[in-house]
């Protein structure tokens, strides 16, 4: 049995103790029973529009009290076989988004050395750049697998380098990301101008706007992900305004016309097979949500991602089991 998991909440309340993600242990320092950690980044300073990313990581645990260790779609109990815990937030600078990227990079850099898989709660989306560079120390450069409305790739926004619509290009330029396997999904809203896409494009990202995958559906396009991302190291960033805002109105730049929870819930549940080493979820903005609409589907966003980790655990035991039994 794993020795990390959530409380039971038929011995406790949910609504009793710390607000930790699924109620799961808090600790500050890791070890190599963990296979996944939740940690909060509650920054927002590359914000371009609504700000208060920075609450997004209260707002998701506050929701994730009410998800439970069994996953029925999956039909797994996730602990059975892997062991995770609440690492607390990053430190983070306000206002100063350089030193911040430090202290990410920096927080995060034992977790990976341990091989523990980094899972973390925004924030905005520049905070991906700090966790990309700890994570392609000790793996290199890794695919991208991006669900977003936007492909923030620009070159600089408001004539800085670094903020949230300009993350991605940042990180192909210091080495971070494989373009070769990488993929960005969702793409949509009104745009500065076609070479809003076109440079993703050029950058050597493959890029699918809401409207192709609609139109391919969402079998198909996890058949074109997997071809794409391949058997290397992935990493998953979800960007909550990938969904329409019906059913996330709590981000910082909303796109009409967008993903239903369900669609979302339908490609993280497809992502079966792949060596993801770090995913986060991010521009949730509880300030502007309503009866935690938002909230509710981070949690369980991350909650599929989580089962994805012990679905892959629990593979690699029974091929474990049937290469004993052969010999």
């Amino acid at each position: 049995m794993p020795k990390y998991q959530p409380k039971n909440s038929f011995e406790s309340p949910r609504f009793c103790g710390p607000r930790t993600f699924m109620r799961l242990p808090y600790v500050e320092q890791v070890n190599s029973d963990m296979d996944f950690i939740i940690t909060g980044i509650p920054f927002d300073s590359g914000q371009s529009f609504r700000t208060g990313a920075r609450f997004g990581p209260e707002a998701i645990r506050d929701f994730s009290i009410l998800l439970r260790p069994y996953n029925p779609e999956q039909k797994i109990n996730i602990f059975d076989y892997i062991s995770g815990v609440d690492y607390g937030d990053l430190s983070v600078v306000p206002g100063y988004i350089l030193e911040t990227y430090k202290k990410i990079e920096e927080g995060l850099t034992p977790v990976v050395n341990e091989g523990i898989i980094p899972i973390s709660l925004g924030g905005d989306h520049s905070m991906t750049l700090g966790e990309l560079r700890a994570i392609a120390k000790k793996h290199g450069p890794v695919a991208l697998l991006q669900f977003d409305a936007h492909s923030d790739t620009w070159d600089s926004y408001f004539e800085q380098k670094y903020n949230h619509g300009t993350v991605f290009r940042r990180a192909i330029e210091e080495g971070l990301i494989d373009v070769s396997r990488s993929i960005q999904i969702g793409m949509r809203g009104g745009l500065y101008g076609i070479e809003d896409l076109e440079d993703a494009k050029n950058l050597g990202l493959a890029l699918y706007t809401t409207n192709e995958y609609k139109k391919l559906g969402v079998e198909r396009m996890l058949e074109i992900i997997h071809e794409r991302v391949g058997e290397g190291p992935v990493f998953l960033s979800f960007d909550i305004d990938f969904l329409d805002p019906v059913y996330a109105p709590g981000t910082g730049t909303p796109e009409v016309s967008g993903a239903s929870i369900d669609d979302a819930l339908q490609f993280v549940r497809g992502l079966t097979n792949i060596d993801f080493v770090g995913f986060d979820l991010v521009e949730v903005l509880p300030a502007y949500d309503h009866g935690q609409i938002t909230a509710a589907g981070a949690a369980n966003i991350v909650y599929e991602f989580i089962t994805l980790i012990a679905l892959r655990k629990k593979a690699k035991e029974e091929e474990a089991l049937l290469v004993k039994a052969r010999d």
